[in-house]
């Protein structure tokens, strides 16, 4: 089986309904095993029920979990045009997965949401991958093969590097089809990929 985690951080629920979304979309691809699991959140219980935060009873991750699957999908709001804080703690904390490049070789992919469409929605998608090739992860964007992306028919988040959407400033704005149907497209994607590169380094190991 490959095995594949959908790794995310969400304040409001948007970034979980896109990783719920690339979730299954990994999951369509047969021989694939998918984790969902949430960052640790760094922000004290009475503020967080204060800003109104959404609860969420997924599991929570630790960075030694990483090197446990083939492929990692990485979902993140956007603070101030980039991932958030929670996310980046988390990554800091893989310094020991760096320095046996643990991580090397792994698929890697980001999604995103955002409060406007010029709110650094491409600039966290590719700022967030910077640490993930620190680590030696292979990159997978979401291709112009999912052609909602192109649409001018209304508001759509995602890029060519990665899915996402756009919360509204009141974060009132939930994930439309044409998001979610981006993320399942990217989950399938790492899927399949990762899938390849599983099969390959079992021929390689098997010679």
């Amino acid at each position: 089986m490959t095995r594949i985690l959908v790794l995310y951080y969400s304040s409001y629920g948007h970034v979980r309904a896109l990783a719920e979304a690339e979730a299954e979309g990994a999951r369509s691809v047969p021989g694939t095993h998918v984790d969902l699991r949430l960052v640790p959140e760094t922000v004290p219980e009475d503020i967080r029920q204060k800003v109104g935060f959404a609860q969420d009873e997924t599991p929570v991750a630790a960075p030694a979990d990483l090197e446990s699957y083939d492929a990692i999908i990485f979902g993140t709001p956007t603070l101030f045009g980039m991932m958030a804080g929670q996310m980046k703690s988390f990554l800091d904390q893989a310094g020991g997965l760096w320095a046996r490049n643990a991580l090397v070789g792994k698929v890697a992919a980001v999604f995103t949401s955002t409060g406007s469409q010029h709110g650094g929605h491409e600039a966290t998608l590719l700022s967030t991958q910077i640490p993930l090739q620190h680590f030696g992860m292979l990159i997978a964007g979401m291709p112009y093969t999912f052609a909602g992306q192109t649409t001018a028919e209304g508001i759509v988040g995602g890029a060519p590097y990665g899915a996402g959407t756009i919360a509204g400033a009141d974060g009132s704005r939930a994930p439309t089809e044409t998001d979610l149907a981006g993320a399942r497209f990217q989950g399938a994607h790492v899927a399949r990929i990762a899938g390849r590169l599983a099969g390959a380094n079992l021929q390689v190991e098997a010679a």
